[in-house]
Protein backbone atom coordinates (compact mmCIF):
# COMPACT_ATOMS: atom_id res chain seq x y z
CA UNK A 1 0.00 0.00 0.00
CA UNK A 2 1.20 4.08 -0.15
CA UNK A 3 0.52 6.33 -2.47
CA UNK A 4 2.87 9.28 -3.90
CA UNK A 5 1.03 11.51 -1.72
CA UNK A 6 2.55 10.07 1.60
CA UNK A 7 4.99 11.97 3.69
CA UNK A 8 8.10 11.33 5.00
CA UNK A 9 9.33 13.37 8.45
CA UNK A 10 12.49 15.77 7.01
CA UNK A 11 12.81 17.93 10.25
CA UNK A 12 11.49 18.71 13.59
CA UNK A 13 12.21 21.67 15.63
CA UNK A 14 10.39 23.01 18.85
CA UNK A 15 10.47 26.11 20.76
CA UNK A 16 8.25 28.15 23.77
CA UNK A 17 6.46 31.30 24.58
CA UNK A 18 5.36 32.68 27.64
CA UNK A 19 2.40 35.29 28.01
CA UNK A 20 0.84 36.65 31.03
CA UNK A 21 -2.87 36.97 31.43
CA UNK A 22 -4.82 39.82 30.83
CA UNK A 23 -7.14 38.94 34.00
CA UNK A 24 -7.08 35.87 36.17
CA UNK A 25 -9.58 32.89 34.58
CA UNK A 26 -11.04 30.63 37.43
CA UNK A 27 -12.69 27.27 36.29
CA UNK A 28 -12.73 24.12 38.43
CA UNK A 29 -11.63 25.57 41.30
CA UNK A 30 -8.33 26.59 39.77
CA UNK A 31 -7.16 30.07 38.72
CA UNK A 32 -4.95 30.50 36.07
CA UNK A 33 -3.47 33.60 35.50
CA UNK A 34 -0.49 33.21 32.67
CA UNK A 35 0.08 30.79 29.85
CA UNK A 36 3.44 28.75 27.88
CA UNK A 37 2.44 27.52 24.33
CA UNK A 38 4.89 25.33 22.58
CA UNK A 39 5.69 25.35 19.12
CA UNK A 40 6.37 22.87 16.62
CA UNK A 41 7.83 23.03 13.33
CA UNK A 42 7.74 20.10 10.48
CA UNK A 43 9.63 19.75 7.40
CA UNK A 44 7.99 16.53 5.25
CA UNK A 45 9.05 15.16 1.49
CA UNK A 46 6.41 13.31 -0.08
CA UNK A 47 7.75 9.83 -1.66
CA UNK A 48 7.86 11.95 -5.50
CA UNK A 49 9.88 14.05 -4.09
CA UNK A 50 8.07 17.70 -2.94
CA UNK A 51 8.85 19.31 0.21
CA UNK A 52 6.71 21.57 2.31
CA UNK A 53 7.14 22.89 5.46
CA UNK A 54 4.35 23.19 8.15
CA UNK A 55 3.57 24.42 11.82
CA UNK A 56 2.02 23.77 15.13
CA UNK A 57 0.72 25.29 18.17
CA UNK A 58 -0.69 24.97 21.18
CA UNK A 59 -1.31 26.05 24.90
CA UNK A 60 0.19 23.99 27.78
CA UNK A 61 -3.14 23.94 30.16
CA UNK A 62 -1.67 21.95 32.24
CA UNK A 63 -4.43 23.15 35.28
CA UNK A 64 -6.61 21.62 33.04
CA UNK A 65 -4.87 18.35 31.27
CA UNK A 66 -3.70 17.22 34.88
CA UNK A 67 -4.89 17.75 38.10
CA UNK A 68 -2.22 16.41 40.73
CA UNK A 69 -2.09 16.18 44.56
CA UNK A 70 0.96 15.66 44.90
CA UNK A 71 2.81 18.02 42.43
CA UNK A 72 2.83 21.91 41.79
CA UNK A 73 2.01 23.62 38.91
CA UNK A 74 5.31 24.20 37.69
CA UNK A 75 5.86 20.41 38.00
CA UNK A 76 3.30 19.60 36.19
CA UNK A 77 3.94 22.55 33.32
CA UNK A 78 7.76 21.80 33.73
CA UNK A 79 6.63 17.77 32.35
CA UNK A 80 4.53 18.96 29.87
CA UNK A 81 6.71 21.05 28.13
CA UNK A 82 10.02 18.44 28.42
CA UNK A 83 7.33 15.43 27.11
CA UNK A 84 6.64 18.15 23.95
CA UNK A 85 10.34 18.73 23.53
CA UNK A 86 10.88 14.93 23.33
CA UNK A 87 8.36 13.77 21.35
CA UNK A 88 9.09 15.74 18.75
CA UNK A 89 13.09 14.92 18.91
CA UNK A 90 12.05 11.27 18.65
CA UNK A 91 9.76 11.61 15.85
CA UNK A 92 12.41 13.21 14.60
CA UNK A 93 13.87 9.89 13.59
CA UNK A 94 10.48 8.24 12.67
CA UNK A 95 11.10 7.07 9.19
CA UNK A 96 8.08 5.59 7.98
CA UNK A 97 6.05 7.01 5.36
CA UNK A 98 2.41 7.58 5.38
CA UNK A 99 -0.82 9.95 5.33
CA UNK A 100 -0.50 12.47 8.45
CA UNK A 101 -3.40 10.05 10.46
CA UNK A 102 -0.81 7.15 9.81
CA UNK A 103 1.79 9.13 10.87
CA UNK A 104 0.62 10.70 13.87
CA UNK A 105 -0.91 7.28 14.82
CA UNK A 106 2.72 5.76 14.93
CA UNK A 107 4.26 8.19 17.20
CA UNK A 108 1.49 8.02 19.59
CA UNK A 109 3.09 4.59 20.64
CA UNK A 110 6.04 6.81 21.82
CA UNK A 111 3.90 8.97 24.23
CA UNK A 112 3.29 6.65 27.05
CA UNK A 113 7.38 5.39 27.18
CA UNK A 114 8.40 9.17 26.75
CA UNK A 115 5.86 10.15 29.52
CA UNK A 116 7.77 7.43 31.66
CA UNK A 117 11.13 8.62 30.76
CA UNK A 118 10.13 12.32 31.65
CA UNK A 119 9.04 11.25 34.96
CA UNK A 120 11.84 9.18 35.59
CA UNK A 121 14.13 11.74 34.46
CA UNK A 122 12.06 14.48 36.96
CA UNK A 123 12.51 11.74 39.41
CA UNK A 124 8.65 12.31 40.26
CA UNK A 125 8.10 8.07 38.30
CA UNK A 126 7.18 7.32 42.22
CA UNK A 127 4.92 10.03 43.00
CA UNK A 128 2.56 9.32 40.41
CA UNK A 129 2.02 8.78 36.35
CA UNK A 130 2.29 10.96 33.48
CA UNK A 131 -1.76 10.90 32.31
CA UNK A 132 -2.66 10.33 29.12
CA UNK A 133 -4.90 14.10 28.53
CA UNK A 134 -1.76 15.87 29.43
CA UNK A 135 0.13 13.53 27.02
CA UNK A 136 -2.65 13.82 24.44
CA UNK A 137 -2.11 17.93 24.96
CA UNK A 138 1.91 18.40 25.08
CA UNK A 139 2.04 16.39 21.37
CA UNK A 140 -0.67 18.16 19.93
CA UNK A 141 1.39 21.12 18.09
CA UNK A 142 3.92 18.01 16.64
CA UNK A 143 0.56 16.28 15.15
CA UNK A 144 -0.59 19.81 13.98
CA UNK A 145 2.47 20.74 12.51
CA UNK A 146 2.76 17.08 10.28
CA UNK A 147 -1.12 17.78 9.54
CA UNK A 148 -0.33 21.40 8.44
CA UNK A 149 3.57 20.49 6.39
CA UNK A 150 0.76 17.48 4.31
CA UNK A 151 -1.53 20.21 3.45
CA UNK A 152 0.76 23.12 2.50
CA UNK A 153 2.83 20.44 0.29
CA UNK A 154 0.13 19.79 -1.58
CA UNK A 155 -0.90 23.15 -1.81
CA UNK A 156 -4.49 22.19 -0.95
CA UNK A 157 -6.59 22.49 2.74
CA UNK A 158 -5.75 19.21 5.04
CA UNK A 159 -9.28 18.24 5.24
CA UNK A 160 -9.78 17.64 1.76
CA UNK A 161 -7.16 15.23 1.84
CA UNK A 162 -9.12 12.84 3.84
CA UNK A 163 -10.87 10.62 1.15
CA UNK A 164 -9.73 7.11 -0.25
CA UNK A 165 -7.53 9.12 -3.05
CA UNK A 166 -4.97 9.97 0.07
CA UNK A 167 -5.76 7.95 2.98
CA UNK A 168 -4.52 4.05 2.83
CA UNK A 169 -6.91 2.98 5.31
CA UNK A 170 -10.58 3.24 6.08
CA UNK A 171 -11.79 4.13 9.45
CA UNK A 172 -12.25 0.99 10.58
CA UNK A 173 -8.41 0.25 10.22
CA UNK A 174 -8.98 3.29 13.50
CA UNK A 175 -12.13 2.51 15.32
CA UNK A 176 -14.04 -0.24 14.68
CA UNK A 177 -15.97 -2.16 11.52
CA UNK A 178 -19.30 0.27 12.52
CA UNK A 179 -16.90 2.57 10.01
CA UNK A 180 -15.74 -0.28 7.72
CA UNK A 181 -15.22 1.15 3.66
CA UNK A 182 -15.51 4.71 5.40
CA UNK A 183 -13.05 7.34 5.42
CA UNK A 184 -12.71 11.08 6.89
CA UNK A 185 -14.31 12.92 4.14
CA UNK A 186 -18.01 11.68 5.07
CA UNK A 187 -17.31 13.30 8.33
CA UNK A 188 -15.59 16.38 7.27
CA UNK A 189 -15.90 19.71 5.06
CA UNK A 190 -13.43 20.32 2.03
CA UNK A 191 -13.71 23.87 2.88
CA UNK A 192 -14.42 25.52 6.19
CA UNK A 193 -18.21 26.95 7.16
CA UNK A 194 -17.81 30.56 6.17
CA UNK A 195 -18.78 31.93 9.72
CA UNK A 196 -19.40 30.28 13.06
CA UNK A 197 -21.09 31.97 16.58
CA UNK A 198 -17.95 32.20 19.21
CA UNK A 199 -18.69 30.54 22.85
CA UNK A 200 -17.66 33.83 25.25
CA UNK A 201 -16.94 32.07 28.45
CA UNK A 202 -18.35 33.63 31.55
CA UNK A 203 -15.32 32.39 34.74
CA UNK A 204 -15.62 31.84 38.18
CA UNK A 205 -14.39 35.15 38.50
CA UNK A 206 -15.32 36.74 35.54
CA UNK A 207 -17.76 40.39 36.90
CA UNK A 208 -21.00 40.18 35.63
CA UNK A 209 -21.37 43.97 36.29
CA UNK A 210 -20.12 46.91 37.81
CA UNK A 211 -20.44 46.40 41.44
CA UNK A 212 -18.52 43.34 40.93
CA UNK A 213 -15.11 45.23 39.53
CA UNK A 214 -12.75 46.14 42.86
CA UNK A 215 -10.42 48.11 40.23
CA UNK A 216 -11.07 48.78 36.53
CA UNK A 217 -7.92 47.58 34.46
CA UNK A 218 -8.88 50.39 31.83
CA UNK A 219 -7.34 48.65 29.00
CA UNK A 220 -9.37 49.38 26.31
CA UNK A 221 -11.23 45.90 26.46
CA UNK A 222 -14.58 44.93 28.37
CA UNK A 223 -14.32 44.39 31.56
CA UNK A 224 -18.51 43.21 32.31
CA UNK A 225 -20.37 40.91 30.73
CA UNK A 226 -22.77 43.85 29.72
CA UNK A 227 -20.01 45.22 28.27
CA UNK A 228 -18.47 42.21 26.40
CA UNK A 229 -22.29 41.39 24.86
CA UNK A 230 -22.69 45.06 23.84
CA UNK A 231 -19.34 45.13 22.29
CA UNK A 232 -19.46 41.91 20.03
CA UNK A 233 -22.69 41.20 19.88
CA UNK A 234 -22.55 38.08 21.48
CA UNK A 235 -24.99 35.06 21.17
CA UNK A 236 -23.35 31.99 22.81
CA UNK A 237 -22.20 32.60 26.65
CA UNK A 238 -20.39 29.47 28.35
CA UNK A 239 -20.91 29.84 32.57
CA UNK A 240 -18.25 28.25 34.43
CA UNK A 241 -20.11 26.77 37.35
CA UNK A 242 -18.67 25.75 40.71
CA UNK A 243 -20.16 21.99 41.08
CA UNK A 244 -19.83 22.16 44.96
CA UNK A 245 -22.07 24.80 46.00
CA UNK A 246 -25.63 24.18 44.74
CA UNK A 247 -27.01 27.32 46.11
CA UNK A 248 -24.27 29.14 44.27
CA UNK A 249 -24.38 27.56 41.08
CA UNK A 250 -28.23 28.55 40.86
CA UNK A 251 -27.38 31.95 41.77
CA UNK A 252 -24.84 32.25 39.22
CA UNK A 253 -27.02 30.85 36.56
CA UNK A 254 -29.87 33.09 37.73
CA UNK A 255 -27.34 35.94 37.62
CA UNK A 256 -25.82 35.68 34.47
CA UNK A 257 -29.12 35.57 32.76
CA UNK A 258 -30.82 38.84 34.69
CA UNK A 259 -26.97 41.07 33.91
CA UNK A 260 -27.46 39.03 29.81
CA UNK A 261 -31.00 40.22 29.10
CA UNK A 262 -30.81 43.18 30.24
CA UNK A 263 -27.40 43.59 27.73
CA UNK A 264 -29.23 42.16 25.16
CA UNK A 265 -32.69 43.96 25.47
CA UNK A 266 -30.55 46.89 24.65
CA UNK A 267 -28.78 45.90 21.54
CA UNK A 268 -32.53 44.34 20.43
CA UNK A 269 -31.13 40.85 20.67
CA UNK A 270 -34.16 38.09 22.01
CA UNK A 271 -32.14 35.12 20.94
CA UNK A 272 -29.08 33.50 22.94
CA UNK A 273 -28.15 30.27 24.19
CA UNK A 274 -25.85 28.75 27.17
CA UNK A 275 -23.63 26.25 28.05
CA UNK A 276 -22.94 24.67 31.37
CA UNK A 277 -19.75 24.07 32.45
CA UNK A 278 -18.68 22.31 36.05
CA UNK A 279 -15.24 21.07 35.22
CA UNK A 280 -15.73 17.83 36.98
CA UNK A 281 -17.16 18.95 40.60
CA UNK A 282 -20.03 17.37 41.06
CA UNK A 283 -20.59 14.68 42.74
CA UNK A 284 -22.67 13.20 40.66
CA UNK A 285 -26.07 12.84 38.31
CA UNK A 286 -28.25 13.79 41.31
CA UNK A 287 -26.52 17.26 41.74
CA UNK A 288 -27.01 18.20 37.89
CA UNK A 289 -30.63 17.32 37.83
CA UNK A 290 -31.12 19.39 41.35
CA UNK A 291 -29.48 22.42 39.80
CA UNK A 292 -31.32 22.30 36.54
CA UNK A 293 -34.66 22.04 38.41
CA UNK A 294 -33.74 24.66 40.64
CA UNK A 295 -32.58 27.22 38.06
CA UNK A 296 -35.87 26.53 36.33
CA UNK A 297 -37.68 27.53 39.31
CA UNK A 298 -35.76 31.06 39.46
CA UNK A 299 -34.68 31.46 36.18
CA UNK A 300 -36.86 29.03 33.72
CA UNK A 301 -35.78 31.08 30.61
CA UNK A 302 -31.75 30.88 31.58
CA UNK A 303 -33.02 26.93 31.32
CA UNK A 304 -34.80 27.21 27.90
CA UNK A 305 -31.17 28.80 26.52
CA UNK A 306 -29.54 26.08 27.78
CA UNK A 307 -27.37 24.37 25.32
CA UNK A 308 -25.95 21.54 26.94
CA UNK A 309 -23.77 21.01 29.86
CA UNK A 310 -19.92 19.57 29.99
CA UNK A 311 -18.32 17.15 32.09
CA UNK A 312 -20.19 17.47 35.66
CA UNK A 313 -18.30 14.59 37.24
CA UNK A 314 -14.86 13.05 37.59
CA UNK A 315 -12.95 12.34 34.09
CA UNK A 316 -12.67 8.80 35.42
CA UNK A 317 -15.56 6.94 34.00
CA UNK A 318 -14.33 4.03 35.03
CA UNK A 319 -13.78 5.56 39.01
CA UNK A 320 -16.30 4.00 41.77
CA UNK A 321 -18.71 4.45 42.57
CA UNK A 322 -19.64 4.18 38.73
CA UNK A 323 -21.84 7.57 37.67
CA UNK A 324 -24.16 7.81 34.80
CA UNK A 325 -25.96 10.51 33.60
CA UNK A 326 -29.18 8.83 31.62
CA UNK A 327 -31.14 11.29 33.57
CA UNK A 328 -30.15 14.30 33.20
CA UNK A 329 -29.42 13.82 29.43
CA UNK A 330 -32.95 13.41 28.93
CA UNK A 331 -33.13 17.16 30.08
CA UNK A 332 -30.37 18.78 28.04
CA UNK A 333 -26.78 17.14 26.14
CA UNK A 334 -24.06 16.44 28.75
CA UNK A 335 -20.78 15.81 26.79
CA UNK A 336 -17.00 14.84 28.16
CA UNK A 337 -14.67 17.01 27.67
CA UNK A 338 -11.58 14.94 29.93
CA UNK A 339 -12.66 12.22 29.87
CA UNK A 340 -12.31 11.86 25.96
CA UNK A 341 -9.09 10.88 25.82
CA UNK A 342 -9.51 8.16 22.62
CA UNK A 343 -12.34 5.88 21.17
CA UNK A 344 -12.61 3.74 24.21
CA UNK A 345 -13.54 6.66 26.42
CA UNK A 346 -15.96 7.62 23.84
CA UNK A 347 -17.76 3.71 23.73
CA UNK A 348 -17.67 3.71 27.72
CA UNK A 349 -19.22 7.30 27.80
CA UNK A 350 -22.38 6.13 25.59
CA UNK A 351 -22.78 2.95 28.16
CA UNK A 352 -22.49 5.69 31.13
CA UNK A 353 -25.43 7.73 29.74
CA UNK A 354 -23.74 11.04 28.41
CA UNK A 355 -24.65 12.02 25.12
CA UNK A 356 -22.32 14.55 23.13
CA UNK A 357 -18.61 15.04 23.21
CA UNK A 358 -16.43 18.39 23.41
CA UNK A 359 -14.01 18.37 20.94
CA UNK A 360 -10.60 19.73 21.33
CA UNK A 361 -7.22 20.39 19.23
CA UNK A 362 -5.63 20.26 22.40
CA UNK A 363 -5.92 16.37 22.07
CA UNK A 364 -3.74 16.27 18.62
CA UNK A 365 -4.94 16.78 15.24
CA UNK A 366 -5.53 12.90 14.17
CA UNK A 367 -7.85 11.96 17.61
CA UNK A 368 -10.13 15.30 17.26
CA UNK A 369 -11.32 13.81 13.61
CA UNK A 370 -11.48 10.05 14.91
CA UNK A 371 -13.68 11.33 17.36
CA UNK A 372 -15.88 13.80 15.53
CA UNK A 373 -16.40 10.91 13.22
CA UNK A 374 -17.20 8.60 15.83
CA UNK A 375 -19.42 11.16 17.41
CA UNK A 376 -21.49 11.62 14.42
CA UNK A 377 -21.70 8.32 13.45
CA UNK A 378 -23.04 7.43 17.41
CA UNK A 379 -25.61 10.41 16.26
CA UNK A 380 -24.06 12.33 19.69
CA UNK A 381 -24.37 16.42 20.25
CA UNK A 382 -21.04 17.28 19.09
CA UNK A 383 -19.34 20.82 20.10
CA UNK A 384 -15.68 22.21 20.05
CA UNK A 385 -13.97 24.09 22.84
CA UNK A 386 -10.49 25.41 23.35
CA UNK A 387 -8.16 25.61 25.70
CA UNK A 388 -7.92 29.52 25.87
CA UNK A 389 -6.05 28.95 23.05
CA UNK A 390 -4.42 32.31 21.48
CA UNK A 391 -2.56 32.70 18.42
CA UNK A 392 -2.21 29.66 16.06
CA UNK A 393 -3.71 27.49 18.41
CA UNK A 394 -7.02 29.50 18.42
CA UNK A 395 -6.82 29.62 14.53
CA UNK A 396 -6.28 25.44 14.44
CA UNK A 397 -9.02 25.31 17.06
CA UNK A 398 -11.69 27.48 14.71
CA UNK A 399 -10.23 25.25 11.85
CA UNK A 400 -11.30 22.06 13.34
CA UNK A 401 -14.59 23.59 14.08
CA UNK A 402 -15.70 24.86 10.59
CA UNK A 403 -14.68 21.63 8.97
CA UNK A 404 -16.98 19.67 11.15
CA UNK A 405 -20.48 19.54 9.87
CA UNK A 406 -22.36 19.02 13.28
CA UNK A 407 -20.19 21.72 14.92
CA UNK A 408 -22.43 24.85 15.41
CA UNK A 409 -20.05 27.22 17.35
CA UNK A 410 -16.58 27.59 18.37
CA UNK A 411 -14.93 28.13 21.72
CA UNK A 412 -12.20 31.00 22.16
CA UNK A 413 -11.65 32.64 25.28
CA UNK A 414 -8.03 33.89 24.52
CA UNK A 415 -9.41 37.34 23.38
CA UNK A 416 -11.03 37.81 26.68
CA UNK A 417 -7.69 36.58 29.03
CA UNK A 418 -4.81 36.89 27.07
CA UNK A 419 -5.16 39.26 23.67
CA UNK A 420 -1.40 39.91 23.55
CA UNK A 421 -0.52 36.54 22.26
CA UNK A 422 -2.89 37.18 19.25
CA UNK A 423 -1.20 40.21 18.25
CA UNK A 424 0.89 38.86 15.82
CA UNK A 425 -1.47 37.16 14.49
CA UNK A 426 -4.55 38.78 14.41
CA UNK A 427 -3.63 41.49 11.61
CA UNK A 428 -3.53 38.73 9.42
CA UNK A 429 -7.13 37.13 10.34
CA UNK A 430 -8.84 40.04 11.86
CA UNK A 431 -12.63 38.18 11.36
CA UNK A 432 -11.11 35.62 13.09
CA UNK A 433 -9.52 37.49 16.37
CA UNK A 434 -12.80 40.04 16.06
CA UNK A 435 -16.24 39.28 16.74
CA UNK A 436 -19.19 40.46 14.52
CA UNK A 437 -22.28 40.00 15.69
CA UNK A 438 -21.46 37.23 18.07
CA UNK A 439 -19.65 35.37 15.20
CA UNK A 440 -15.98 34.89 13.82
CA UNK A 441 -14.96 34.26 9.87
CA UNK A 442 -13.94 31.28 9.47
CA UNK A 443 -13.91 31.16 6.02
CA UNK A 444 -11.15 33.14 6.18
CA UNK A 445 -9.22 29.60 7.12
CA UNK A 446 -9.29 28.74 3.86
CA UNK A 447 -5.19 28.31 3.19
CA UNK A 448 -3.39 25.33 2.15
CA UNK A 449 -2.57 22.77 5.29
CA UNK A 450 -4.64 23.81 8.83
CA UNK A 451 -6.07 26.64 6.62
CA UNK A 452 -3.64 29.48 7.63
CA UNK A 453 0.03 30.76 7.72
CA UNK A 454 2.15 32.34 10.58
Amino acid sequence: MGKNTDIQIRSLTSWTEHFAYRSPMKFGGRVVTDVTVLNVKAEVETRDGRTGTGCGSMTMGNAWAWISPNLTNDQTLDCMVTFGTKITEAANSYTEIGHPMDLCRGISDFYAPTADSVMREKGLAEIEAFPKLAQLVAASPLEAAIFDAYGKVHGADVCALLGPEFMNYDLAHYLNDDFRGEYLDRYTLPKPKEWLPLYHLVGGLDPLTDADIPQRLNDGLPETLGEWIQRDGLTHLKVKLNGENLEADVARMAAVEAVASEAQARRGCDSWVYSADFNEKCYGEQYVIDWLHLVQERSPRAIERLQYIEQPTNRDLTREPIIEMFEAAKIRPVVIDESLTDFEALLLSLERGYSGVALKACKGEHEALLMGAAAQKYQMFLCVQDLTCVGASFLHSASLAAHIPAVQAIEGNGRQYCPAANAALAPSYPDVFAVTNGQIRTGALCEPGLGFHW
